[in-house]
C-alpha cells in the first residue's frame, strides 16, 4: 500500500469560484473516490453552494463524466454549475 491518498487539481468556475475565492485548488482523497465527492466536500465547507448540488456537471481531464466516475492521482477535476445570462449576468475578463 504505497499510495493511501490521491491528489487532484480542482478547477472552479462561477458560483464555486466565488464561494471558494480561488479559481483552482488541490485536494487529497482516497484512491477510487468518485468525482461527486469533490462537490460534496466543497458544499460541506461552503454551505452557500448547496443550491448547486443537483445542477453541477463534472469533468475529469477535459471530458464530461458521470458523478460516480472514480478519480485518479493527478486528475484535473472541473465543477461546472449552470451558466445563464440576463439579469445579474457578471462576466469577467481573464
Amino acid at each position: 500500500m504505497s499510495e493511501s491518498r490521491i491528489t487532484v487539481t480542482i478547477k472552479l468556475f462561477a458560483a464555486y469560484q466565488e464561494a471558494c475565492g480561488t479559481p483552482e485548488m488541490q485536494q487529497a482523497f482516497a484512491p477510487g473516490t468518485p468525482v461527486v465527492a469533490v462537490r460534496d466536500r466543497l458544499i460541506a465547507t461552503y454551505p452557500q453552494l448547496a443550491p448547486w448540488r443537483d445542477l453541477t456537471r463534472f469533468g475529469i481531464n477535459l471530458q464530461f463524466v458521470e458523478p460516480d466516475t472514480p478519480m485518479q492521482d493527478g486528475d484535473e477535476v472541473v465543477l461546472i454549475p449552470p451558466v445563464s445570462g440576463g439579469l445579474g449576468d457578471r462576466r469577467s475578463c481573464r
